[in-house]
């Protein structure tokens, strides 16, 4: 029995374990340290700097430092959960990957498919973030009071869009030397933008705001600390964070996956969060007050750091600004639709779309037959969502959905064996566990109006399913396998994940943010802080009695 059939005796419509190996074996092992880290750093530094700043104020005011301090948290321990997983099964596309281990098909589809689509959303979303900060100089691509891109500035961006693929078509090598250089310029440039809007809020250069700005206008959080906590989900700060999941998803070519994994993680998350602070305290003190007339819910830049340059009277840091908005969002979408093309790659893998796009070009090492694919999928996400902050609230919440599967494959790996004991970090058994709850809070803060249009993607997703189930029921049958029936294997594997996104539903519909407001935001969330370790139990135990089952019959996963 092969890696891709279950001990029930029926086989799941996925490619044979053999052809998975083949194709895996085309893939460049060329990645170290430092590209990995560049890959991290230069998917996290995008278009999330130049605008959730000022998404974060707009939701929280001064208290958007809280809400970044919180999504820091929570995807420093998500991002380590991933460091170990990567460390003990390195593998292109794993983040697709690991729920079909541990928890079988149906937690994959799930899973697998609204992973794909949350994160194929980025190279449209920051082709989109360079078009509107371009409007600065091409007019006619960007309506300030629509919020969106024009028709010419769609079509601008599916222009950026192509040439993303075009730069990742011919190699790991050549994408990650090319990475490197822009990731350099892509930290100098934040940097140096905090530091001299820093010291004009604090000496009131140009009109500048000050520290004045922490205590006017309805004080520290004049929205209450619960608009801080949903701006960790609404704002664009999950999404700002997320890019470290990219290191993972490339972590099947790296030189030396179990050393540098970990590393270039970690470091990554620590520096951009030291970022991002530092950039949202910059945009804090640098307003000025004449732009707080109405709050700071009122405040609506164009392009926000720029215009800030622009009104403070720093003319060189403006136009650097506006040429470093096409580099940051650029250098991003590189990233994203390299590990993008792995994400689709691991899907393909699981059987859960055709084979056919799990081919790796002999040549260079790249599944090209994905890049086009998600090439396709972006644009068509990119006409209905046609502005930064509409994609980013929207697929933000179906990206932490995929994140609580990891904190669960990491304690069913360890359970069942799966890595030697120097491969797991310190501290796991508590931050696992801690990174699920958290997950679902976020989930919980988005708001019943954020979150209800990602329902139609985990109901395709499970329709997806059941489909591909019934259709091997079928094959099975005409075989005349003595059991054609469902994998109820699979259901015991993946049912506590759709009882648990239920619960995270009704939750979000019942609540204050958007939904019945059927009790106040202190017991929602303590509901969900009580609630969410059953769920993580259920998931863990679930994953230990799945994989053990598979080992019985006779399919092991090895670290």
């Amino acid at each position: 029995m092969n890696a891709n059939s279950h001990p029930s005796g029926m086989e799941i419509d996925a490619p044979d374990q053999r052809l998975v190996e083949f194709e895996d074996a085309k893939l460049q092992h060329k990645l170290g340290f430092w590209s990995l880290l560049a890959t991290g750093l230069g998917s996290v530094i995008g278009s999330g700097w130049l605008f959730a700043a000022m998404y974060a104020a707009k939701a929280a005011g001064p208290a958007s430092l809280v809400s970044w301090v919180v999504g820091g948290i929570l995807m420093l321990m998500v991002a380590m959960v991933y460091a170990e997983l990567g460390m003990v099964r390195p593998e292109s596309g794993g983040l697709v990957r690991y729920p079909l281990y541990t928890n079988g098909r149906l937690a994959a589809t799930v899973i697998g498919l609204s992973t794909w689509l949350a994160f194929v959303a980025n190279p449209p979303t920051e082709a989109a973030g360079v078009v509107q900060y371009a409007a600065a100089w091409i007019p006619g691509v960007y309506d300030l009071h629509a919020g969106a891109l024009t028709p010419a500035g769609v079509a601008l961006a599916v222009v950026l869009m192509a040439g993303f693929v075009l730069l990742n078509y011919y190699g790991v090598e050549l994408f990650a030397r090319s990475n490197n250089l822009v990731t350099a310029i892509k930290v100098l440039v934040p940097v140096a933008t905090a530091a001299l809007l820093l010291a004009s809020g604090f000496d009131h250069r140009g009109g500048a705001g000050g520290a004045a700005n922490f205590t006017a206008h309805g004080g520290f959080a004049p929205l209450g600390y619960p608009a801080a906590l949903g701006a960790v989900a609404t704002a664009g700060l999950i999404f700002s964070y997320t890019g470290f999941r990219n290191i993972v998803e490339l972590s099947g070519e790296a030189v030396n996956p179990r050393r540098d994994v970990p590393r270039a993680m970690l470091a990554t998350m620590l520096v951009t969060i030291a970022l991002y602070l530092a950039l949202q305290t910059a945009f804090l003190v640098a307003l000025p007050q004449g732009l707080l007339g109405s709050g700071w819910h009122g405040v609506n830049l164009d392009s926000p750091f720029a215009d800030l340059a622009g009104l403070l009277g720093m003319s060189w840091l403006y136009w650097m600004l506006l040429a470093d908005s096409m580099i940051s969002p650029s250098g991003s979408a590189i990233v994203y639709t390299s590990a993008n093309a792995r994400n689709l790659y691991g899907v393909a893998k699981n059987g859960l779309l055709p084979a056919a796009l799990m081919h790796v070009d002999p040549r260079w090492g790249i599944p090209r037959r994905a890049l086009l694919v998600n090439f396709a999928v972006g644009v068509a996400l990119l006409v209905p969502l046609p502005s930064w902050h509409r994609m980013v609230s929207t697929l933000s919440v179906v990206i932490v959905y995929t994140f609580s599967i990891g904190a669960v494959a990491l304690p069913v790996f360890r359970a069942e064996g799966v890595g030697s004991p120097e491969q797991r970090l310190r501290g796991m058994q508590l931050l696992a566990p801690l990174a699920f709850i958290v997950s679902s809070l976020v989930v919980y803060w988005a708001g019943w109006r954020v979150l209800h249009p990602t329902l139609w993607v985990m109901v395709a997703a499970v329709l997806w399913y059941l489909s591909a189930q019934w259709h091997a029921a079928r094959r099975a049958a005409r075989r005349g396998d003595e059991h054609p029936g469902f994998d109820f294997i699979d259901w015991r594997g993946g049912a506590w994940l759709l009882v648990y996104m239920a619960f995270t539903y009704v939750m979000s519909w019942t609540s204050t943010r958007g939904g019945a407001g059927w009790f106040g935001e202190s017991w929602g969330t303590l509901a969900v802080v009580l609630v969410s370790p059953l769920f993580y139990v259920w998931g863990v135990r679930a994953g230990v009695r799945y994989m053990r089952e598979r080992r019985q019959g006779g399919v092991i996963v090895q670290g």
